[in-house]
């Protein structure tokens, strides 16, 4: 989501769900070894990376004549997936044309809100780090035509961005469905096992 822009950019995409993989790292202090004199605090939620490999075929298309495909293969949403670790051309004039005008100091270019979006349950701002393309078949104009592209992400939280700006609420509300779900969880002790007498 561009700020120039109304319209948010969406990226569909069909994907093998097993692919996806998260992992959480608390952001604590104290516990260390040796320390007894400190309680385990939290000083934010977690670094959570997510990585989500696509893949991206377009032979259904081919073999139904789509045009778009029959021109240009996969290309169009390889380009749409890349654009996202790209500032906008608009961007980059502007930057160039005030350093034309004599500005010496220019602030690095905003990147545009992202989005992943994995069903209704997990809508989360976040910040590309990788993007990896691997395409593996080609057709007579070497447009590719299937290709894979692993993508990692880090999600943004309120322990990385003001509360004024909208990404923040995005994760509060994401982090609400969270204890949403949780209370569904089974919680009697006897549910997973456990004596409550020696709890």
């Amino acid at each position: 989501m561009d700020a120039a822009n109304p319209t948010p950019s969406v990226v569909s995409f069909y994907y093998n769900p097993a692919s996806l993989r998260r992992t959480l790292q608390p952001q604590q202090v104290g516990g260390e070894e040796g320390d007894r004199s400190e309680a385990v605090r939290f000083t934010g939620a977690p670094v959570q990376t997510i990585t989500v490999e696509i893949e991206i075929d377009v032979t259904d298309q081919l073999q139904d004549g789509d045009p778009a495909a029959t021109k240009l293969g996969a290309l169009p949403q390889l380009a749409a997936l890349e654009l996202l670790v790209y500032p906008s051309l608009n961007q980059v004039n502007q930057t160039q044309a005030q350093l034309a005008g004599g500005v010496m100091e220019v602030s690095p270019l905003t990147a545009p809100r992202t989005l992943f979006v994995w069903g209704d349950k997990r809508v989360l701002p976040v910040r590309i780090n990788s993007y990896e393309i691997s395409e593996e078949l080609f057709d007579t104009r070497l447009n590719p035509i299937y290709a894979k592209v692993t993508i990692a992400m880090r999600v943004l939280t309120y322990s990385d961005l003001d509360g004024g700006n909208r990404e923040y609420f995005e994760f509060m509300t994401y982090q609400q469905g969270l204890n949403a779900l949780a209370a569904q969880a089974p919680t009697a002790p006897r549910a997973i096992g456990a004596d409550p007498a020696a709890m």
